[in-house]
């Protein structure tokens, strides 16, 4: 089974946001992971969540749901979390497939 972690985010501060892409992606590959996707929304055709605007996304993968735990939980990504924090606001979630 495969887990995919979707993220869906507004970015608010471009500068912060290229610091955080130029090392996230490390981060990803040290917990068994990879980006797949990522970039713009071009239309949203429902949204009875009421979710927050967004206008960005990424796709990972990981083999399995512990290593998408170890990798979100892992001191590597924590240690980038303020800079994303600066960067976007987030809504992160997994998925098995």
């Amino acid at each position: 089974m495969t887990v995919k972690v979707i993220g869906l985010f507004e970015l608010t501060n471009q500068n912060a946001f290229e610091q955080y892409r130029s090392q996230v992606g490390a981060t990803v590959e040290l917990y068994k992971g990879s980006i797949q996707n990522r970039g713009s929304v071009t239309d949203i055709f429902w949204n009875e969540l009421s979710c927050n605007s967004f206008g960005t996304f990424v796709e990972l993968e990981f083999s399995t749901v512990a290593d998408a735990h170890a990798w979100v939980n892992s001191s590597e990504y924590q240690a980038l979390v303020p800079i994303r924090s600066k960067a976007m606001k987030l809504t992160l979630f997994g998925v098995e497939i």
